[in-house]
């Protein structure tokens, strides 16, 4: 009896996992069984938009060719690169300027001037220094998710309790040990937030780039399909954009969990 109440109860926190997993994706799946039912009973112009399998159909027809696949690796190449130069760049930044009043004085006000500066605007002048090459996509993507980084590590390191910091003193702990046990870990859930919101403007930076000065990538091919007026190309690169937002936002909160499972095991036992 113990056995068939043990295996029920293993179903059931089988398919509670399963259903919390696919949570996520019920909105996106709603939206487009709308949008098909709005196309097919007329209240859209399928001309104007296109329904989601005609969307699809386009989709295959574009990865037979070759022609969506290499365009989708080029987009991740650039994203991946930006992502890496930038995020580290801000994260040491960061780092750097928590830690020491020196390098805070000498650096902080002048990356706060920088920040305010929109990085879109930049495009122009990016594309007379560097050209529409592949350094000049990835160079706007590190000054867009550089910022959210720096910011969000900056802020976490000088939110550490300094009641925190003098315990871990009277323990005898040296400096390393101090970053090391005390403020990494305090910042940390401050500083995935900054990588979060850093994927959002990777993604935007990105699209606009793309679309503006480039001869490959998703937004080259919906600036290049909107010239021919071809909308299932169109959607088909808004949607792609759309999951790889969604995928990264995931992969985002999966580094949530793993990372700050220490947190949470500490709440429960709480």
């Amino acid at each position: 009896m113990e056995n068939v109440t043990t295996l029920r109860e293993t179903r059931n926190s089988g398919i509670h996992i399963n259903w919390h997993r696919l949570l996520p994706w019920v909105i996106p799946v709603v939206l487009i069984i709308l949008w098909q039912v709005a196309v097919t009973a007329g209240w859209l112009d399928s001309q104007l938009i296109p329904s989601p399998l005609s969307v699809l159909e386009d989709g295959v027809t574009l990865w037979q060719t070759g022609e969506l696949e290499k365009n989708v690796s080029i987009s991740l190449f650039r994203a991946t690169v930006g992502f890496a130069i930038g995020g580290s760049l801000g994260f040491v930044l960061g780092l750097m300027n928590g830690l020491s009043k020196v390098a805070r004085g000498l650096t902080d006000t002048t990356i706060q001037m920088f920040r305010n500066i929109p990085h879109l605007s930049l495009i122009p002048l990016v594309i007379i220094l560097l050209g529409i090459g592949e350094s000049a996509k990835i160079s706007l993507v590190c000054v867009g998710v550089l910022f959210p980084i720096y910011i969000n590590t900056y802020s976490g390191i000088r939110g550490i309790d300094p009641e925190l910091m003098e315990m871990g003193r009277a323990y005898g702990l040296n400096r390393r040990q101090l970053f090391s046990k005390i403020v990494f870990p305090g910042a940390l859930p401050t500083i995935l937030v900054g990588v979060r919101y850093a994927l959002g403007v990777m993604w935007t930076t990105l699209i606009v780039a793309e679309t503006i000065s480039s001869n490959s990538g998703i937004g080259y091919m919906a600036s290049n399909a909107q010239e021919f007026m071809d909308m299932d190309t169109v959607l088909l690169c808004i949607v792609i954009y759309a999951l790889l937002g969604k995928l990264s936002d995931i992969i985002a909160k999966t580094l949530e969990s793993l990372c700050l499972e220490w947190q949470e095991k500490g709440g429960a036992n709480q």
